[in-house]
Protein backbone atom coordinates (compact mmCIF):
# COMPACT_ATOMS: atom_id res chain seq x y z
CA UNK A 1 0.00 0.00 0.00
CA UNK A 2 2.91 2.66 0.73
CA UNK A 3 4.82 1.95 -2.61
CA UNK A 4 1.25 2.08 -4.63
CA UNK A 5 0.61 5.76 -2.75
CA UNK A 6 4.17 6.76 -2.80
CA UNK A 7 5.48 6.99 -6.09
CA UNK A 8 2.11 9.64 -7.26
CA UNK A 9 2.82 11.75 -4.19
CA UNK A 10 6.59 11.82 -4.99
CA UNK A 11 5.68 12.83 -8.45
CA UNK A 12 3.29 16.00 -7.52
CA UNK A 13 5.51 16.91 -4.93
CA UNK A 14 8.18 17.28 -7.29
CA UNK A 15 5.81 19.04 -10.11
CA UNK A 16 4.77 21.50 -7.52
CA UNK A 17 8.43 22.33 -6.91
CA UNK A 18 9.29 22.64 -10.48
CA UNK A 19 5.88 25.07 -11.29
CA UNK A 20 6.74 27.79 -7.64
CA UNK A 21 10.37 27.35 -9.12
CA UNK A 22 9.59 28.80 -12.36
CA UNK A 23 6.75 31.38 -11.55
CA UNK A 24 9.16 33.30 -8.64
CA UNK A 25 11.97 33.16 -10.99
CA UNK A 26 9.74 35.16 -14.04
CA UNK A 27 11.42 38.42 -15.18
CA UNK A 28 9.31 41.22 -14.16
CA UNK A 29 8.73 43.84 -17.10
CA UNK A 30 10.26 47.30 -16.49
CA UNK A 31 8.16 50.64 -18.04
CA UNK A 32 9.08 51.89 -21.38
CA UNK A 33 8.87 55.90 -20.92
CA UNK A 34 9.00 56.75 -25.06
CA UNK A 35 5.27 54.78 -24.78
CA UNK A 36 4.16 56.87 -21.87
CA UNK A 37 5.10 60.18 -23.64
CA UNK A 38 3.27 59.01 -27.00
CA UNK A 39 -0.09 57.95 -25.17
CA UNK A 40 -1.06 61.70 -25.37
CA UNK A 41 -4.35 62.32 -27.37
CA UNK A 42 -3.78 63.63 -31.03
CA UNK A 43 -6.21 66.53 -32.30
CA UNK A 44 -6.42 68.27 -35.23
CA UNK A 45 -5.34 72.04 -34.26
CA UNK A 46 -5.78 75.27 -37.04
CA UNK A 47 -4.07 78.67 -36.24
CA UNK A 48 -6.19 81.66 -36.31
CA UNK A 49 -6.15 84.07 -38.85
CA UNK A 50 -9.00 86.96 -38.19
CA UNK A 51 -9.97 88.72 -40.73
CA UNK A 52 -12.28 91.32 -42.10
CA UNK A 53 -15.42 89.90 -43.90
CA UNK A 54 -18.86 90.74 -45.12
CA UNK A 55 -21.57 88.05 -44.22
CA UNK A 56 -24.34 87.70 -46.49
CA UNK A 57 -27.84 86.97 -44.80
CA UNK A 58 -30.06 84.87 -45.91
CA UNK A 59 -33.97 85.89 -45.95
CA UNK A 60 -37.45 84.37 -47.84
CA UNK A 61 -40.53 86.39 -48.57
CA UNK A 62 -43.43 86.92 -50.69
CA UNK A 63 -43.01 89.76 -53.65
CA UNK A 64 -45.82 92.11 -53.68
CA UNK A 65 -46.45 95.36 -55.84
CA UNK A 66 -45.33 98.79 -53.98
CA UNK A 67 -48.43 100.24 -54.99
CA UNK A 68 -52.13 98.66 -55.05
CA UNK A 69 -55.16 100.66 -55.45
CA UNK A 70 -58.80 99.96 -56.24
CA UNK A 71 -59.81 101.91 -59.32
CA UNK A 72 -63.35 102.99 -57.59
CA UNK A 73 -65.76 105.42 -59.76
CA UNK A 74 -66.20 108.84 -58.93
CA UNK A 75 -69.48 109.50 -60.51
CA UNK A 76 -72.83 107.09 -61.30
CA UNK A 77 -73.79 105.92 -64.76
CA UNK A 78 -73.78 103.40 -67.08
CA UNK A 79 -70.10 101.54 -68.55
CA UNK A 80 -70.38 102.83 -72.50
CA UNK A 81 -66.44 101.35 -73.39
CA UNK A 82 -63.59 99.69 -71.78
CA UNK A 83 -60.01 99.66 -72.82
CA UNK A 84 -58.64 96.60 -74.89
CA UNK A 85 -56.27 95.67 -71.81
CA UNK A 86 -58.77 96.11 -69.64
CA UNK A 87 -58.87 92.43 -68.60
CA UNK A 88 -57.14 90.35 -65.55
CA UNK A 89 -53.43 90.76 -66.16
CA UNK A 90 -53.67 93.50 -68.61
CA UNK A 91 -50.88 96.38 -68.71
CA UNK A 92 -52.07 100.05 -69.37
CA UNK A 93 -49.99 103.25 -69.35
CA UNK A 94 -50.61 106.30 -67.21
CA UNK A 95 -53.64 108.31 -67.92
CA UNK A 96 -54.86 106.20 -70.38
CA UNK A 97 -58.64 105.91 -70.52
CA UNK A 98 -59.43 102.73 -69.30
CA UNK A 99 -62.84 102.63 -68.34
CA UNK A 100 -65.65 105.25 -70.04
CA UNK A 101 -68.90 106.08 -68.45
CA UNK A 102 -71.80 107.57 -70.17
CA UNK A 103 -71.62 111.81 -69.67
CA UNK A 104 -74.32 113.25 -71.45
CA UNK A 105 -75.93 114.20 -68.49
CA UNK A 106 -72.52 115.08 -66.92
CA UNK A 107 -72.13 117.57 -69.99
CA UNK A 108 -75.81 118.88 -69.55
CA UNK A 109 -75.11 119.73 -66.20
CA UNK A 110 -72.11 121.46 -67.81
CA UNK A 111 -73.54 123.77 -69.97
CA UNK A 112 -76.16 124.35 -67.72
CA UNK A 113 -73.49 125.31 -64.94
CA UNK A 114 -72.00 127.85 -67.91
CA UNK A 115 -75.53 129.35 -68.51
CA UNK A 116 -75.83 130.32 -64.43
CA UNK A 117 -71.95 131.49 -64.94
CA UNK A 118 -72.46 133.80 -67.85
CA UNK A 119 -75.69 135.09 -65.54
CA UNK A 120 -73.94 135.91 -62.85
CA UNK A 121 -71.28 137.63 -64.79
CA UNK A 122 -74.17 140.24 -65.86
CA UNK A 123 -75.76 140.04 -62.70
CA UNK A 124 -72.19 141.83 -61.23
CA UNK A 125 -71.52 143.52 -64.42
CA UNK A 126 -75.24 145.13 -63.98
CA UNK A 127 -74.96 145.72 -60.25
CA UNK A 128 -71.47 147.44 -60.47
CA UNK A 129 -73.12 149.83 -63.08
CA UNK A 130 -76.09 150.77 -60.78
CA UNK A 131 -73.41 151.31 -57.61
CA UNK A 132 -71.71 153.99 -59.59
CA UNK A 133 -74.58 155.82 -60.55
CA UNK A 134 -76.03 155.66 -57.38
CA UNK A 135 -72.67 156.94 -56.16
CA UNK A 136 -73.15 160.05 -58.73
CA UNK A 137 -76.19 160.63 -57.75
CA UNK A 138 -75.52 160.87 -54.01
CA UNK A 139 -72.48 163.33 -54.67
CA UNK A 140 -74.48 165.68 -56.43
CA UNK A 141 -76.95 165.79 -53.60
CA UNK A 142 -73.91 167.39 -51.71
CA UNK A 143 -73.62 164.74 -48.69
CA UNK A 144 -70.68 162.50 -47.93
CA UNK A 145 -71.92 160.26 -45.84
CA UNK A 146 -73.68 158.21 -48.51
CA UNK A 147 -76.07 155.21 -47.34
CA UNK A 148 -74.32 151.59 -48.25
CA UNK A 149 -78.29 150.53 -49.60
CA UNK A 150 -78.43 153.73 -51.19
CA UNK A 151 -75.36 153.03 -53.16
CA UNK A 152 -75.80 149.09 -53.93
CA UNK A 153 -72.79 147.56 -51.65
CA UNK A 154 -75.14 145.13 -50.17
CA UNK A 155 -76.56 144.30 -54.07
CA UNK A 156 -72.91 143.96 -55.40
CA UNK A 157 -71.79 141.78 -52.45
CA UNK A 158 -74.30 139.08 -53.38
CA UNK A 159 -73.56 139.33 -57.05
CA UNK A 160 -70.18 138.87 -56.52
CA UNK A 161 -71.12 135.82 -54.17
CA UNK A 162 -73.33 134.59 -56.51
CA UNK A 163 -70.45 134.84 -59.33
CA UNK A 164 -68.17 132.87 -56.89
CA UNK A 165 -70.57 129.92 -56.59
CA UNK A 166 -71.48 129.82 -60.57
CA UNK A 167 -67.75 129.17 -61.43
CA UNK A 168 -66.95 126.78 -58.69
CA UNK A 169 -70.34 124.83 -60.41
CA UNK A 170 -69.01 124.96 -63.55
CA UNK A 171 -65.33 123.76 -62.39
CA UNK A 172 -67.31 120.91 -60.54
CA UNK A 173 -69.71 119.82 -63.26
CA UNK A 174 -66.15 120.12 -65.44
CA UNK A 175 -64.86 117.49 -63.05
CA UNK A 176 -68.02 115.13 -63.03
CA UNK A 177 -67.11 115.31 -67.28
CA UNK A 178 -63.60 114.54 -66.69
CA UNK A 179 -64.25 111.62 -64.16
CA UNK A 180 -66.45 110.05 -66.70
CA UNK A 181 -63.35 108.85 -68.10
CA UNK A 182 -61.43 106.26 -65.76
CA UNK A 183 -57.66 106.63 -65.59
CA UNK A 184 -54.44 105.48 -63.45
CA UNK A 185 -51.78 108.19 -62.84
CA UNK A 186 -48.60 106.03 -63.31
CA UNK A 187 -47.90 102.91 -65.33
CA UNK A 188 -49.78 99.49 -63.98
CA UNK A 189 -51.19 96.12 -64.60
CA UNK A 190 -54.46 94.79 -63.34
CA UNK A 191 -54.77 92.52 -60.90
CA UNK A 192 -58.94 91.94 -61.37
CA UNK A 193 -61.60 94.02 -63.16
CA UNK A 194 -65.14 94.31 -61.35
CA UNK A 195 -67.19 95.92 -64.47
CA UNK A 196 -68.02 95.30 -68.26
CA UNK A 197 -69.68 96.97 -70.58
CA UNK A 198 -73.22 97.92 -69.76
CA UNK A 199 -73.18 97.60 -66.63
CA UNK A 200 -74.54 100.63 -64.43
CA UNK A 201 -71.83 101.26 -61.88
CA UNK A 202 -72.76 103.64 -58.38
CA UNK A 203 -70.11 106.56 -56.89
CA UNK A 204 -67.69 104.95 -55.23
CA UNK A 205 -68.03 101.34 -56.37
CA UNK A 206 -64.71 99.09 -57.13
CA UNK A 207 -64.40 99.57 -61.15
CA UNK A 208 -61.11 97.46 -60.80
CA UNK A 209 -58.24 96.92 -58.89
CA UNK A 210 -54.88 98.03 -60.25
CA UNK A 211 -50.85 98.39 -59.23
CA UNK A 212 -47.99 100.38 -60.13
CA UNK A 213 -45.27 98.43 -62.20
CA UNK A 214 -42.23 100.56 -61.61
CA UNK A 215 -41.37 98.86 -58.25
CA UNK A 216 -41.69 95.97 -56.26
CA UNK A 217 -41.00 94.64 -52.77
CA UNK A 218 -40.10 91.85 -50.51
CA UNK A 219 -40.79 92.01 -46.88
CA UNK A 220 -38.11 89.99 -45.02
CA UNK A 221 -38.70 88.94 -41.39
CA UNK A 222 -34.79 88.75 -39.71
CA UNK A 223 -33.81 87.68 -36.62
CA UNK A 224 -32.08 89.56 -33.81
CA UNK A 225 -28.75 87.92 -35.28
CA UNK A 226 -29.05 88.41 -38.45
CA UNK A 227 -30.43 92.23 -38.12
CA UNK A 228 -26.92 92.82 -36.25
CA UNK A 229 -24.89 91.67 -39.41
CA UNK A 230 -26.21 94.20 -41.44
CA UNK A 231 -26.82 98.13 -41.76
CA UNK A 232 -30.64 98.25 -41.27
CA UNK A 233 -31.68 101.60 -42.24
CA UNK A 234 -33.67 102.68 -38.95
CA UNK A 235 -34.09 106.09 -39.81
CA UNK A 236 -35.75 108.42 -43.06
CA UNK A 237 -32.17 110.50 -43.39
CA UNK A 238 -29.96 107.13 -43.63
CA UNK A 239 -27.21 106.51 -46.13
CA UNK A 240 -26.76 103.26 -46.15
CA UNK A 241 -28.82 100.95 -47.91
CA UNK A 242 -27.36 97.26 -48.42
CA UNK A 243 -27.62 95.53 -52.01
CA UNK A 244 -29.79 92.82 -52.58
CA UNK A 245 -29.52 89.37 -54.72
CA UNK A 246 -33.52 88.14 -55.27
CA UNK A 247 -33.40 84.30 -56.66
CA UNK A 248 -36.82 82.68 -57.55
CA UNK A 249 -38.57 80.66 -60.18
CA UNK A 250 -40.70 81.81 -62.73
CA UNK A 251 -42.53 78.82 -64.87
CA UNK A 252 -39.81 76.35 -64.16
CA UNK A 253 -36.76 78.62 -65.05
CA UNK A 254 -34.34 80.48 -61.87
CA UNK A 255 -33.77 84.02 -62.55
CA UNK A 256 -31.99 86.69 -60.23
CA UNK A 257 -33.06 90.44 -59.66
CA UNK A 258 -30.91 93.27 -58.11
CA UNK A 259 -32.68 95.09 -55.18
CA UNK A 260 -31.92 97.26 -52.58
CA UNK A 261 -32.75 97.53 -48.98
CA UNK A 262 -34.82 100.63 -48.72
CA UNK A 263 -35.82 100.90 -45.28
CA UNK A 264 -37.76 98.90 -41.97
CA UNK A 265 -41.03 98.47 -40.92
CA UNK A 266 -42.19 100.68 -37.84
CA UNK A 267 -42.13 98.26 -35.08
CA UNK A 268 -40.86 94.59 -34.27
CA UNK A 269 -42.98 91.99 -33.99
CA UNK A 270 -44.12 91.73 -30.51
CA UNK A 271 -44.92 87.55 -31.06
CA UNK A 272 -41.78 86.82 -32.53
CA UNK A 273 -39.37 89.48 -31.92
CA UNK A 274 -37.99 89.54 -35.81
CA UNK A 275 -37.50 92.98 -37.81
CA UNK A 276 -39.23 93.65 -41.15
CA UNK A 277 -37.21 95.04 -43.49
CA UNK A 278 -38.13 96.23 -47.39
CA UNK A 279 -36.74 95.20 -50.21
CA UNK A 280 -37.49 97.21 -53.59
CA UNK A 281 -36.55 96.53 -56.87
CA UNK A 282 -37.31 98.23 -59.63
CA UNK A 283 -38.65 97.61 -63.20
CA UNK A 284 -39.33 93.71 -62.03
CA UNK A 285 -41.06 93.51 -65.31
CA UNK A 286 -38.43 94.70 -67.26
CA UNK A 287 -36.01 91.64 -67.81
CA UNK A 288 -36.44 88.53 -69.38
CA UNK A 289 -38.50 86.94 -66.75
CA UNK A 290 -40.61 88.87 -64.54
CA UNK A 291 -40.93 89.50 -60.97
CA UNK A 292 -44.43 88.65 -60.52
CA UNK A 293 -46.70 90.04 -57.00
CA UNK A 294 -47.25 86.71 -54.76
CA UNK A 295 -44.06 84.84 -55.74
CA UNK A 296 -41.88 83.62 -52.85
CA UNK A 297 -38.09 84.32 -53.37
CA UNK A 298 -34.65 83.93 -51.70
CA UNK A 299 -32.96 86.85 -50.74
CA UNK A 300 -29.76 88.09 -49.80
CA UNK A 301 -28.74 90.96 -48.06
CA UNK A 302 -25.12 92.49 -48.21
CA UNK A 303 -23.67 92.43 -44.70
CA UNK A 304 -22.01 95.21 -43.21
CA UNK A 305 -17.88 95.43 -42.72
CA UNK A 306 -16.79 93.16 -39.57
CA UNK A 307 -12.96 93.02 -38.57
CA UNK A 308 -11.03 90.33 -36.63
CA UNK A 309 -13.13 87.38 -38.09
CA UNK A 310 -12.43 84.02 -37.36
CA UNK A 311 -13.52 81.05 -40.36
CA UNK A 312 -13.00 77.69 -38.60
CA UNK A 313 -14.63 74.60 -39.29
CA UNK A 314 -18.02 73.77 -38.00
CA UNK A 315 -16.37 71.11 -35.79
CA UNK A 316 -14.38 73.83 -34.11
CA UNK A 317 -17.62 74.86 -31.88
CA UNK A 318 -19.18 73.01 -29.19
CA UNK A 319 -21.85 73.54 -26.49
CA UNK A 320 -22.84 76.45 -28.86
CA UNK A 321 -19.94 79.05 -27.76
CA UNK A 322 -17.51 77.31 -27.10
CA UNK A 323 -14.06 76.80 -28.36
CA UNK A 324 -10.83 75.12 -27.42
CA UNK A 325 -7.34 76.76 -27.86
CA UNK A 326 -3.89 75.59 -26.77
CA UNK A 327 -1.95 77.43 -24.36
CA UNK A 328 2.10 77.37 -24.59
CA UNK A 329 1.93 73.74 -22.26
CA UNK A 330 -0.14 72.23 -25.03
CA UNK A 331 -2.75 72.32 -22.77
CA UNK A 332 -6.45 73.14 -23.61
CA UNK A 333 -8.38 76.34 -22.54
CA UNK A 334 -12.01 76.45 -23.26
CA UNK A 335 -12.85 80.14 -24.85
CA UNK A 336 -16.94 81.72 -25.17
CA UNK A 337 -16.79 83.57 -28.59
CA UNK A 338 -19.74 85.36 -30.20
CA UNK A 339 -21.06 83.22 -33.26
CA UNK A 340 -22.31 85.42 -35.83
CA UNK A 341 -23.09 82.69 -38.38
CA UNK A 342 -22.63 78.94 -38.88
CA UNK A 343 -23.17 76.38 -41.23
CA UNK A 344 -22.79 72.57 -41.66
CA UNK A 345 -19.20 72.88 -42.85
CA UNK A 346 -18.04 76.68 -41.48
CA UNK A 347 -18.66 78.93 -38.59
CA UNK A 348 -17.43 82.46 -38.78
CA UNK A 349 -17.14 83.90 -35.15
CA UNK A 350 -15.50 86.60 -32.88
CA UNK A 351 -13.29 86.63 -29.76
CA UNK A 352 -11.37 89.22 -28.14
CA UNK A 353 -9.11 86.43 -26.81
CA UNK A 354 -7.89 84.91 -29.89
CA UNK A 355 -5.44 86.99 -31.78
CA UNK A 356 -3.40 86.02 -34.74
CA UNK A 357 -1.84 82.70 -34.77
CA UNK A 358 -3.33 81.29 -31.91
CA UNK A 359 -3.77 77.35 -31.75
CA UNK A 360 -7.19 76.26 -31.99
CA UNK A 361 -8.83 72.72 -31.74
CA UNK A 362 -11.12 71.55 -34.18
CA UNK A 363 -11.92 67.75 -32.97
CA UNK A 364 -12.56 65.80 -29.83
CA UNK A 365 -13.11 68.70 -27.47
CA UNK A 366 -15.29 65.97 -25.30
CA UNK A 367 -12.31 63.90 -24.91
CA UNK A 368 -9.93 66.99 -24.08
CA UNK A 369 -12.08 69.04 -21.32
CA UNK A 370 -10.14 72.23 -20.10
CA UNK A 371 -6.66 71.40 -18.73
CA UNK A 372 -5.95 68.26 -20.66
CA UNK A 373 -2.26 68.22 -22.27
CA UNK A 374 -2.89 67.09 -26.00
CA UNK A 375 -0.86 66.65 -28.36
CA UNK A 376 -1.26 68.88 -31.64
CA UNK A 377 -1.52 67.86 -35.37
CA UNK A 378 -1.82 71.32 -37.08
CA UNK A 379 -3.78 71.58 -39.85
CA UNK A 380 -1.98 74.24 -42.00
CA UNK A 381 1.06 74.54 -40.27
CA UNK A 382 3.99 72.24 -39.79
CA UNK A 383 6.27 73.26 -37.20
CA UNK A 384 3.85 73.51 -33.80
CA UNK A 385 6.23 74.17 -31.25
CA UNK A 386 7.21 77.42 -32.71
CA UNK A 387 3.30 78.54 -33.14
CA UNK A 388 2.64 77.73 -29.59
CA UNK A 389 5.46 79.66 -28.41
CA UNK A 390 4.97 82.68 -30.62
CA UNK A 391 0.61 82.55 -29.77
CA UNK A 392 1.83 82.61 -25.76
CA UNK A 393 4.30 85.55 -26.14
CA UNK A 394 1.49 87.70 -27.18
Amino acid sequence: MRKQFGLPLGIFVIGCGVLATLVLAKPKPTPNLDEAVSALIKVAVETAKPQPVRLTVDAQGTVEPKREINLMAEVSGLVVSVDSQFDDGGFFNKDHVLVKIDDRDYYTALLSAKARLADAERRVAQERGLARQAQREWRDLGNTNANDLFIRKPQLASAVASLAFAKADVESAQLNVQRANMSVPFNGRIKQTSVNVGQFVNKGSTVATVYDTAIAEIRLPLTEAQAALIDLPFTADAQTKPSVLIKGVVAGQSHTWKGLLTRTEAFVDTRTRMYYAVVEVANPFAGKLPLLPGLFVDAYIEGKALDNVLVLPRAALFQRNKMLILDSDHKTRALTVHVLRKTADQVWLQSKDVVAGTPIVIEKQTLTPEGTEVEAVFENIQKADAVISAASSQ
